[in-house]
């Protein structure tokens, strides 16, 4: 559903944002999405899956003035901070930057604020990214 999701309510907006020549998608993704997840491939496979299609929606549709982004979220359940804990010293153990990792687990306003911005007209020159928001467990490339 993660993918068909996206697909679903792009398809069903776009046609006015095209005529309006103005429009703005953000899809949540994941940080499974962009790095994997053990013993979740089908999750970890729809959410890179929905972020493509958000990348391809973007270089279709800019010359209509419509922008896509995707923000992809870490673990965002502040209840399970041991489970974050875990994450960072896994991506420790990769070779990202352990000290950058933020332990704690983050909440959805940690990503609102990026939400509203890409849907403004202040995001009008960001399209076709995946943005990460996600305590420095994983880094963008």
């Amino acid at each position: 559903m993660n993918l068909y999701g996206a697909m679903y309510c792009t398809r069903a907006v776009l046609p006015a944002m095209i005529e309006a020549k103005w429009g703005r998608i953000v899809t949540i993704v994941s940080d499974a999405g962009r790095t994997g997840d053990a013993n979740g491939a089908a999750y970890a496979a729809s959410k890179a899956g929905a972020a493509g299609l958000t990348r391809s929606i973007a270089a279709e549709n800019g010359r209509h003035g419509v922008t896509a982004n995707n923000i992809a979220l870490g673990t965002m359940n502040p209840d399970d901070r041991a489970a974050v804990g875990r994450a960072c010293g896994l991506a420790a153990s990769q070779g990202d930057s352990a000290e950058l990792c933020d332990p704690s687990a983050g909440n959805p306003d940690d990503a609102a604020a990026l939400a509203a911005l890409l849907a403004s007209d202040h995001g009008s020159w960001v399209t076709g990214q995946t943005i990460p928001v996600n305590g420095g467990f994983s880094f963008a490339q």
